[in-house]
C-alpha cells in the first residue's frame, strides 16, 4: 500500500516547476523509509503514533497555530471556533494531584445534580483519573448529546465517594461573560471569546447598560485569546461606521486576500470607550483593540498586546482529520501588521525572535496619531504588569488558596450579599493560621538568585570573601519572609475572597466581584469621566 502510495503522490505533484518535483521527491523517500521502518525495526512500531510524531515536527517547524487535528480531536477543535459542546458544563484542573471541579456552569446538568466547586472527581465511567491526562479527561466528560455519563467524586467533609448519574447536554459557552455597571454612567463588558454570537452578546450587553444609564463603556479583552475573525469584525461594528475597513488578509494565494469591512449601521458610533488589553490579547482581540484605535474611536487601557497578526484556515484531510494552517497575515486599517514574530526567519539554533524596535515601521491613525507595526498594539495608556509575590504564586500553584475556599464554603452556610462581601481581619488571620498548619514553605526569586550566586562564587573561588555578606543576605531574607502574610496582605486576601465568592455567586460573581477593586478598570473609569483627558488622547500631538 506504502509503494502505491508513493506512486500516487508522484502523479499528483508532478508537473512544471522544481517545486513540485521536489515535493513529490520527499513524499516518495518518506513513504519508502516509513515502509522500512514499519516492516524491520528490531521492535514493534505503532505506525500511526510515528506519523503523528513526523507531522507534528513539520508542522511545528512553521509557526506554533499550524496544527494537525485528528479525527479524536476534532470535538476540542469545534469547541474552540463554535463555543458550544455536548458535556455537562463543568471545568476541571489537576491540583495536588487530584482532579478538582474548578467551575459549575450555572443551568446545566452538572449544576443541576448538585456537583459543586471543590469536588474531585476520581471516576468517570468506571474510568480512574488518577494518573489520565487532562486532554483524556475533557473527552471522558464530553460525548453525545442525551448520553449518560457516571462521575463520581470526593466532597469535603464526606466519608464516601458520591455518584452522579447525568446526561451530557449541548454547552454553549458565553463569549460575555459579565457586564455591569461600575457606577452611575460607567458601563462594563467582559469579552472573554470570540466564537459564535460574540458581536450579538456584546450588543445585548451594550444596550442593557444604556437601559440602565451607561454614557461611556469599559470594553475588557484582557486575556482574550481571540477567535473567529468574523466576530471579530461584528464587535468592531458595533462602534464603527457602516463600511468602513476593519481588517484586509494578505498570504501567499492571491486568490484568497481579502478585505473586511463592517456590514451595518453601528449600534453606538459616538459614546466613549476604554478597551482594556494586556499581553494575553491575541489575535481577535488585536484587531478590535487594533480598530478602535487606527480611527481614534476610543482609547486603549493596559500593556502591549500578545502580538498575533496571523490568520488560519482549517483544511479538511482524509478520514475527517483536519489542518489548520497560517495562511496569511492580517492587517488593520491604518496599514500596519501586528505579528510580533516573524517564524519565517530563524537564528543558527532554529529559534525566532521578535521583531526589533529598529525595524518596526510607523503609520499613522485617522486624526494622525503614530502607531507601530511589529510587536502587538501599544496602549494609549500604559499601567504597567500586575505581578503577584512568590507567596502569593505558591499559595495559588500549591492549591492552598483554592482548599481553603472550599472548606471556608462547607463551614458557612451563606455569605453577605455579594455587593457587600469583604473578608474581614479574623478570616484571614484564620486562613494564615490554616496555611502554617500545612507546613508551607516556598522560594522568593531573589533567594533562587543568590543560592545560584553563591554557587557561582563558589565555583569562581569568590566564596571566602563573600560568604559573610552572602550570610547576611539570606538572614535578611528569612526575616523579610516572616511578615510577607503581612506584606502581601490585601493581594493574597483579595484572592481569597474571589476564590470564595465563587463558591457562592459563580463565574458572574466572581467577575463581579473582581471589578470591584481592579486598578487597571479604576484607571480607565477615570479617564473615560476625565472628557479633556479622553478627547486629547486621541488628537494627533502637534
Amino acid at each position: 500500500m506504502i509503494g502505491s502510495l508513493s506512486v500516487i503522490l508522484i502523479l499528483a505533484f508532478s508537473g512544471p516547476g522544481e517545486k513540485y518535483f521536489e515535493v513529490a521527491r520527499n513524499l516518495d523517500i518518506f513513504a519508502s523509509l516509513f515502509k522500512e521502518v514499519n516492516g524491520y525495526y528490531v521492535d514493534e512500531v505503532d505506525p500511526k503514533n510515528l506519523v503523528a510524531i513526523g507531522i507534528t515536527a513539520m508542522t511545528e517547524s512553521l509557526d506554533p497555530y499550524t496544527v494537525y487535528i485528528p479525527e479524536e480531536e476534532a470535538a476540542d477543535f469545534r469547541i474552540i471556533t463554535t463555543g458550544k459542546y455536548a458535556g455537562i458544563g463543568i471545568m476541571v484542573a489537576r491540583i495536588n494531584g487530584q482532579i478538582a471541579v474548578t467551575m459549575v456552569e450555572e443551568k446545566y446538568p452538572a449544576f443541576k445534580a448538585g456537583i459543586k466547586i471543590g469536588d474531585r472527581i476520581i471516576e468517570v465511567d468506571g474510568h480512574s483519573l488518577a494518573t489520565t491526562m487532562h486532554e483524556e479527561i475533557s473527552r471522558l466528560l464530553k460525548g453525545e448529546i442525551d448520553k449518560e455519563v457516571k462521575v463520581k467524586v470526593e466532597r469535603y467533609g464526606e466519608p464516601q465517594p458520591i455518584e452522579f448519574r447525568l446526561k451530557r447536554q449541548n454547552i454553549k459557552i458565553a463569549n460575555v461573560h459579565y457586564s455591569g455597571m461600575l457606577d452611575s454612567q460607567t458601563g462594563y463588558i467582559r469579552l472573554s471569546d470570540f466564537t459564535n454570537d460574540a458581536g450579538k452578546e456584546v450588543i445585548a450587553a451594550l444596550d442593557s447598560l444604556k437601559k440602565l444609564g451607561a454614557s461611556s463603556l469599559i470594553l475588557d479583552l484582557r486575556g482574550n485569546l481571540g477567535g473567529l475573525l468574523n466576530e471579530a469584525i461584528a464587535v468592531c461594528n458595533v462602534f464603527i461606521e457602516k463600511g468602513k475597513e476593519v481588517v484586509s488578509t494578505r498570504g501567499q494565494v492571491p486568490d484568497w486576500n481579502r478585505s473586511h469591512a463592517t456590514l451595518g449601521a453601528p449600534v453606538d458610533k459616538d459614546i466613549p470607550i476604554a478597551i482594556l488589553i494586556d499581553n494575553r490579547s491575541a489575535s481577535a482581540a488585536e484587531i478590535v483593540a487594533g480598530v478602535i484605535q487606527d480611527y481614534d474611536r476610543g482609547i486603549l487601557v493596559g500593556n502591549k498586546s500578545f502580538g498575533k497578526g496571523l490568520v488560519q484556515t482549517t483544511r479538511s484531510l482524509p478520514y475527517n482529520a483536519q489542518l489548520k494552517i497560517t495562511t496569511a497575515k492580517y492587517y488593520i486599517p491604518s496599514g500596519r501588521c501586528i505579528q510580533a514574530i516573524d517564524y519565517a526567519n530563524r537564528n543558527e539554533e532554529g529559534f525566532v525572535d521578535k521583531i526589533p524596535d529598529s525595524l518596526k515601521v510607523a503609520f499613522k491613525t485617522a486624526n494622525g496619531r503614530t502607531v507601530y507595526d511589529g510587536g502587538g498594539i501599544d496602549p494609549d495608556f500604559e499601567t504597567g504588569k500586575q505581578i503577584l509575590a512568590a507567596i502569593t504564586n505558591e499559595l495559588l500553584n500549591k492549591g492552598l488558596i483554592f482548599d481553603y475556599a472550599t472548606e471556608y464554603y462547607y463551614h458557612h452556610t451563606q455569605i453577605t450579599p455579594l455587593d457587600k462581601f469583604e473578608l474581614t481581619d479574623k478570616d484571614y488571620n484564620d486562613f494564615v493560621k490554616w496555611v502554617q498548619s500545612k507546613d508551607f514553605e516556598y522560594n522568593t526569586r531573589v533567594e533562587m538568585e543568590l543560592k545560584h550566586i553563591e554557587e557561582t562564587a563558589s565555583n569562581e573561588k569568590y566564596y571566602g570573601a563573600l560568604k559573610e555578606r552572602i550570610s547576611s543576605l539570606r538572614k535578611e531574607l528569612e526575616e523579610r519572609k516572616r511578615n510577607d502574610f503581612d506584606i502581601f496582605k490585601e493581594e493574597i486576601k483579595n484572592l481569597l475572597a474571589m476564590e470564595i465568592v465563587s463558591r457562592y455567586y459563580f463565574q458572574r460573581g466572581q467577575l463581579r466581584y473582581m471589578v470591584r477593586d481592579d486598578a487597571v478598570i479604576k484607571r480607565a473609569t477615570h479617564l473615560l469621566q476625565d472628557q479633556t483627558q479622553y478627547n486629547k488622547a486621541l488628537q494627533a500631538r502637534k
